[in-house]
């Protein structure tokens, strides 16, 4: 890298990762790089080693069971399009919100116009605040699945999936949880919250590299497969294997990936989600304090006080939000994301659909200098356009 770089688009991918997570990756490739579960011999023993000790740092984290109703995916948008396309039928009727992101959105859009399922938005006021009886007033008898992001994208809201998992059950709909931004942050219990498939990103929150992400299948369901291929398992058999997780990994995995994957949920736990999300809500506060600051800000979300995720996402008076991102890359290094953060309809609810907005979003590797370089860039971006 030619020069420093103030990071805070974590809410895209996290960075830096570990050092660990980099180490267990050139170790996979050195000692594990055969095919996982299609050889006897050592490597490929190594290689499926791999993959066990990635599912079971994963169920510790989220509370799962059985490691392997962990089905690893590329990423989340993968694992929400194996859950939706593997689960829904003709006429069900699904209940979703209205700041879901588009991995949840156009794969249901889609599914309306194929097979003619109903879907029903339940908005959020303009914070991304989701209020639970409007949600509960809009499942039907023929409710099938809820689906609900954990923490919004564009607000950082954070939704009660505990409640909504219980809503879920006393109408007999399962719930389908996009865990993006929380997974790795937030605390996570699929049983306890009532969680019958959870996606997650490796990426993100569990410090891992790009391309790995996974899907919880709860042991009761029997999804479709996305793909069917080679397994390694029931090779004789012309149909796809239901042993699991062969059942939902058709061909040869990212073993190096879900090596670094696996290192960064280790470093993740040994942390804490606690002591995680403690650590990236008091730089969040200490961002939206100074923002508060800066003449003509306008923050989206939820007030300084409430309980969120660290997303950031606010308006320049006078400025367009690309026009801000673009100086703070060029003029002062420091890395955001402008733009509408693929939800539409989120922004159709904070009133910025029209503009979109600048998202900033620090990590747990953020420091408090760096929030201060972000909060005195943008106010001298500030003081430069009023100058104009």
């Amino acid at each position: 890298m030619d020069k420093p770089i103030i990071y805070m688009d974590n809410a895209a991918t996290s960075w830096p990762k570990p050092p660990q997570v980099m180490e267990a990756m050139e170790r996979s490739m050195r000692e594990a790089a055969a095919n996982p579960g299609r050889g006897g011999h050592e490597m490929s023993v190594r290689a499926s080693r791999v993959l066990f000790e990635g599912r079971k740092a994963l169920a510790k984290l989220f509370r799962i069971a059985n490691p392997n109703d962990i089905a690893f995916t590329l990423n989340t948008t993968h694992a929400l399009n194996m859950a939706l396309t593997g689960m829904l039928r003709p006429g069900d009727h699904v209940v979703t919100t209205s700041v879901e992101h588009n991995s949840v959105r156009r794969p249901l859009e889609a599914l309306k116009r194929k097979l003619g399922i109903k879907v029903t938005y339940v908005a959020t006021d303009a914070r991304g605040v989701l209020d639970l009886n409007k949600l509960r007033d809009a499942v039907r008898p023929d409710t099938r699945l809820i689906v609900a992001g954990h923490s919004s994208n564009l607000f950082g809201t954070i939704l009660p999936i505990g409640e909504i998992g219980a809503i879920a059950r006393k109408h007999g709909a399962k719930l389908l949880v996009d865990a993006a931004q929380s997974a790795g942050v937030l605390e996570i219990d699929v049983g306890a919250m009532g969680i019958d498939l959870l996606a997650f990103p490796g990426h993100k929150g569990l410090l891992g590299p790009q391309g790995t992400g996974g899907l919880y299948i709860h042991p009761e369901l029997d999804l479709e497969p996305l793909m069917q291929g080679g397994t390694g398992s029931r090779s004789e058999s012309p149909e796809q294997p239901a042993v699991r997780p062969d059942r939902y990994e058709a061909g040869t995995p990212n073993t190096v990936g879900i090596a670094g994957l696996a290192a960064g949920v280790r470093f993740v736990l040994e942390e804490t989600t606690a002591r995680i999300h403690a650590r990236e809500l008091a730089l969040t506060r200490q961002l939206m304090e100074g923002l508060q600051s800066v003449p003509g800000v306008t923050l989206l979300g939820p007030d300084i006080h409430t309980e969120r995720t660290a997303i950031v996402s606010f308006l320049l008076e006078g400025a367009d939000p690309s026009e801000v991102a673009f100086l703070l890359d060029r003029q002062f290094g420091i890395a955001v994301r402008a733009g509408f953060h693929c939800t539409p309809l989120g922004h159709e609810s904070a009133g910025t659909l029209e503009t979109g907005a600048v998202r900033a979003s620090p990590g747990y590797f953020t420091t408090e200098s760096e929030i201060v370089s972000l909060v005195d860039a943008v106010n001298q971006i500030s003081v430069m356009l009023r100058n104009k």
